[in-house]
């Protein structure tokens, strides 16, 4: 009751193969494959299309910000009632 069987998961397989058919799948299949390897391979370059080291893929030190103080003053608001 939970769960699909892998019977219901080959049904599932033949009703999209017979309404897609095996060539759009498999255009579909190499369509995903290219942009996966062409998003690795952006990924392994710079915004130059240079080819980035693997010692500067390693994330540097945060550059830190010096503190700033600021001063102030809080003053407490009196409201009088007159009677």
């Amino acid at each position: 009751m939970g769960g699909l069987s892998i019977w219901h998961w080959l049904i599932v397989l033949l009703v999209v193969v017979l309404i897609f058919g095996t060539k759009k799948l498999t255009n579909i299949g190499k369509d995903l494959g290219g942009a996966v390897k062409g998003f690795k391979d952006g990924m392994k370059t710079d915004a130059d299309g240079n080819p980035v080291p693997p010692s500067s893929s390693e994330a540097a030190p945060a550059q830190q910000i010096p503190p700033r103080t600021i001063d102030a003053e809080v003053r407490k608001e009196t409201t009088t009632k007159s009677s």
